[in-house]
């Protein structure tokens, strides 16, 4: 029997323009997002994406279930399949440029459909989209999670995706978003966005067998309140300035107007004030979140503070992997007391609710983005309140936990990389002359020359046999911070610019810092990159994930070809890019 929720689900609650993607008033109590689970191996429904403008001018984007719900968590186990049927249900909302501010420099954007087959269509346009099944290791095809050429209109039917989570699939938590070239940042900021899980965490780890669990959405958005004066507790600050995006260019203090606004669960915590969401747990007790940052373009630094002291988080997964792992040598547990988010990002953390008769405050740090980089200040999210009449939440861990089968591959970090890559993040003004000119963006394999992405060409920048394990170093050459994501697979950070690292554990994000003037050499990270899973044959992406730098053109191709085809036309050795 198949966790079936109606094929004419989608009409059964009519909604108006006016609330299609209500939201909570600033200082709700946060409800977690509606849950489908799969049922007798199997998880299918119907999802819809809707937009709306408001009187401010800005726009909303959201997903809704079949009640009318938005953005559902989707729960499945290892093995599962998936399918959903998508109806592209965006209007015009008069959005003729490829971002919500500006037009992006230097990004190709195809605005007709060059093929009737949604698999081929390749249309760019402000009501054009897709999913994109973040973090998941699962073919990059049509159906699957191909984003380079699916593209869905209005007026198409339903667009089935069905894709099988894999037996060895990490369990933790994953998310989906619209990946569709040029309108990536509109339609994320906009609310488009929504958390997977997939079971078995407790397995990795039998300590979180039992514990409640949590899950967390922090979005960004415009601002609400995007004229008001900073709040009285801040110091004063000059006048903000804004950078080439367009937004409130980074103060370097940690004070300030922020670039965008952010939201818990859709409860906004508006600047200048950040009322923060509201959220209740028993004294003392123990819960696993599971928080996914789902902004567009803002980097999160977390901290739970019981006045101003920081507390201690226990850290258990990254981007939807357990810190323990396919023989990683990781404690299962890392107890911090701040975890850094940059977009697309997840952490899976351990907490303790505060005393009896005490409150906590979910913070956000400031992030240093750099000079050229966007204001990401220090701003209360969440108020935490202890209350022995504090209701559950509405999922919790098996009590049980039957162990993870043991890896049937050596842990990533022991193996030695079949060869080193480098590649590079750039920027440059549009107008070299002027400095204020609207931004390009680029990412680009060391000898070549950047040029932004071409989401026509159906050229790979980068070939790779599937099997093999390559190290890439990530430079940044901009004078802002960048957040290096590749589609299908995770890595192993390993240095920070030279420097090694103890992080025997999986990523699918990073940060790459950025370049000042004073510094001798670019900086940098080194990757390893795991390309030994067979479901990641195919062709697929990896970019920026601030999605306006994304969209601008910071994205590259790579093709993974089966075991025994050769990867190029030339000796691997030779690939651009390599050291």
């Amino acid at each position: 029997m198949t966790a079936w929720l109606g094929a004419t689900g989608l009409q059964d609650a009519p909604r108006t323009q006016q609330d299609v993607c209500a939201r909570p008033e600033p200082g709700s109590a946060i409800e977690e997002p509606a849950e489908l689970r799969s049922r007798d191996g199997v998880l299918e429904t119907d999802l819809s994406i809707h937009d709306q403008k408001l009187p401010d001018g800005t726009s909303r984007y959201c997903y809704l279930a079949p009640d009318g719900k938005p953005s559902p968590t989707l729960r499945l186990k290892p093995g599962d399949q998936l399918v959903i049927h998508f109806k592209n249900d965006l209007v015009d909302l008069d959005t003729a440029t490829p971002a919500i501010d500006r037009p992006l420099a230097g990004a190709p954007i195809c605005t007709t459909r060059k093929q009737a087959d949604l698999c081929e269509s390749g249309a760019m346009t402000p009501i054009s989209t897709n999913l994109h099944f973040h973090g998941l290791t699962v073919p990059p095809v049509c159906h699957q999670d191909d984003v380079l050429k699916t593209s869905i209109q209005p007026d198409d039917a339903p667009f089935e995706y069905r894709l099988r989570i894999p037996d060895d699939a990490p369990p933790g938590l994953y998310w989906y978003h619209p990946h569709l070239h040029g309108f990536s940042k509109t339609q994320v900021l906009g609310g488009a966005s929504g958390a997977i899980i997939i079971e078995g965490i407790e397995r990795a780890d039998p300590q979180l067998a039992g514990l409640p669990e949590r899950v967390l959405v922090i979005r960004d958005q415009d601002l609400v309140n995007p004229d008001a004066p900073p709040s009285k507790s801040e110091p004063v600050m000059t006048k903000s300035q804004l950078d080439n995006d367009g937004d409130v260019a980074n103060s370097g203090t940690g004070f300030g107007k922020p670039s965008k606004d952010l939201s818990v669960n859709f409860v906004p915590v508006p600047y200048p004030n950040y009322p923060p969401a509201r959220l209740t747990m028993k004294p003392g007790e123990r819960q696993l979140w599971r928080v996914l940052n789902a902004s567009a373009i803002t980097y999160l630094n977390l901290a739970l503070l019981v006045g101003r002291s920081p507390q201690q988080i226990g850290i258990v997964g990254l981007d939807g992997v357990p810190l323990q792992f396919q023989g990683s040598p990781s404690p299962s547990v890392q107890w911090v007391n701040h975890i850094g988010l940059p977009p697309g990002s997840r952490a899976e953390f351990i907490v303790e609710g505060p005393l009896a008769g005490s409150s906590a405050l979910l913070v956000t740090r400031a992030v240093d983005t750099g000079p050229a980089g966007e204001n990401d200040p220090n701003r209360a999210l969440v108020a935490i309140t202890s209350s022995v009449n504090a209701s559950e939440p509405q999922a919790a861990l098996p009590a049980h936990a039957e162990p993870l089968p043991r890896p049937d591959r050596p842990w990533v970090g022991t193996v030695a990389p079949v060869r080193v890559r480098k590649l590079f993040f750039s920027e440059q003004p549009e107008n070299p002359n002027d400095p204020n000119s609207p931004t390009k963006f680029f990412m680009t394999l060391d000898g070549e020359t950047p040029k932004p992405f071409d989401p026509q060409s159906d050229i790979p920048d980068i070939t790779v046999r599937q099997g093999d394990v390559e190290d890439w170093i990530i430079e940044n050459r901009s004078m802002e911070l960048h957040d290096f994501h590749i589609h299908q697979l995770h890595f192993q950070l390993l240095d920070w610019s030279g420097v090694a690292v103890n992080e025997p554990f999986l990523r699918d994000t990073v940060n790459v810092p950025y370049y000042n003037t004073r510094m001798l050499k670019y900086p940098s990270v080194r990757l390893r990159m795991d390309f030994r899973d067979p479901n990641i044959v195919g062709t697929f992406v990896y970019h920026c994930h601030v999605l306006e730098h994304e969209d601008g053109g910071m994205m590259g191709r790579i093709r993974v070809v089966p075991r025994d085809t050769a990867s190029s036309t030339k000796p691997l050795n030779q690939q651009k890019g390599e050291l």
